[in-house]
């Protein structure tokens, strides 16, 4: 791949030598063009082999970079969707911010961070996914916070999976609080496994894009892949395993606590939730926010936040949670000015009492 005519910075040509992998590039009727144009503001022109780029200095620079990024992903055998053209492009427009972090390369080539079975590729989508998979790298112990649809439990599913196929661990355990933090289940047909599993489909959904039907399904009856709600942790000490807690926030203190300290020998865990949407009874303190103030800046910890630029789900879902976002801080200014003057009142009344 080489550029082959740049006039100035707001003016490139770029031309790709395997011929093969083009019209993966731009996509069927050039879809892929056609959303970097969008996304970028940029016109992007395909002629054979070659696309031209014109747009401002910023932006044409950016669109560059996302096309050579997924070029590089062609030419080591991986596939594209337009979820990885938007992740391409997230990255590109971060690219500039990122540079003197370890996520990035140097200039112009941008180094994706990648979670890689047998089966599958997972390539970073956003500069939070970036930091999320490096973090659990790095960490023993690495919080993952923020929205739904930002890959949290995902990324850490296919983490986890990665890890085992490596042999670098054991065993793998998944859990989640089942239901609500009371776990109350009783009501439910069937036996445990039958009340318990669709509360932990998510996990399932991961495992399963990850591993081989096959292959999950020894793991799952040999003991080696475990997923099991929360109150099944208690009085265990998971050594030389990977152990992920998901909808961290509706734990309670407790329970959260008991959790942390069942970390083992060679062990890691990965603990993902969303504090802005506990299911826990009035008045009762999620486990997951408390976890992350009292941890804060304790050593081998990882904590990454998500946002609602971090959705890589429909392009609709960051929207809806951007308009929760944004009635949930009305409804919190709301009450702090009441609060206010209700004091301010209360003051006054004090006053002209005296």
């Amino acid at each position: 791949m080489r550029p082959i005519a740049a006039s100035d910075m707001m003016h490139v040509v770029l031309a790709f030598e395997d011929n093969r992998l083009v019209s993966d590039l731009f996509g069927q009727f050039d879809q892929n063009l056609a959303l970097i144009e969008q996304r970028l503001g940029v016109e992007a022109v395909a002629h054979g082999n070659q696309v031209t780029i014109r747009g401002n200095k910023t932006s044409t620079e950016q669109a560059k970079l996302a096309l050579e990024s997924l070029y590089t992903r062609l030419q080591g055998g991986h596939d594209i969707t337009p979820g990885d053209v938007d992740g391409a492009i997230r990255l590109a427009e971060v690219a500039e911010a990122q540079l003197s972090l370890p996520t990035m390369e140097p200039k112009s080539r941008m180094a994706f961070a990648q979670i890689a079975t047998r089966r599958k590729t997972l390539v970073a989508r956003t500069a939070a996914q970036d930091a999320y998979i490096r973090a659990m790298d790095r960490s023993d112990l690495t919080f993952g916070v923020g929205p739904a649809g930002t890959g949290k439990t995902f990324l850490a599913v296919a983490y986890a999976a990665a890890l085992l196929e490596r042999g670098e661990i054991d065993r793998m355990i998944l859990s989640r609080p089942a239901v609500e933090a009371g776990e109350r289940l009783g009501f439910l047909p069937g036996d445990m496994k039958d009340k318990v599993d669709p509360y932990l489909r998510p996990l399932y959904d991961g495992l399963n894009e990850m591993m081989a039907p096959e292959k999950l399904e020894r793991g799952l009856e040999s003991g080696m892949i475990e997923v099991a709600p929360l109150a099944f942790m208690r009085g265990r000490t998971l050594s030389n395993a990977i152990v992920i807690l998901d909808e961290a926030q509706n734990t309670t203190t407790m329970q959260m606590k008991m959790f942390l300290t069942r970390l083992g020998e060679n062990s890691k865990m990965i603990v993902t939730g969303d504090p802005s949407q506990v299911d826990l009874p009035p008045g009762q303190m999620s486990g997951l926010r408390e976890a992350l103030k009292i941890l804060d800046g304790v050593e081998g910890i990882s904590r990454v936040d998500f946002t609602e630029s971090d959705v890589v789900r429909h392009e609709l879902v960051a929207r809806i949670v951007g308009a929760y976002d944004s009635e949930s801080r009305r409804r919190l200014e709301a009450k702090e000015r009441r609060q206010a003057e209700e004091a301010a009142k209360e003051k006054e009344e004090q006053g002209s009492q005296e």
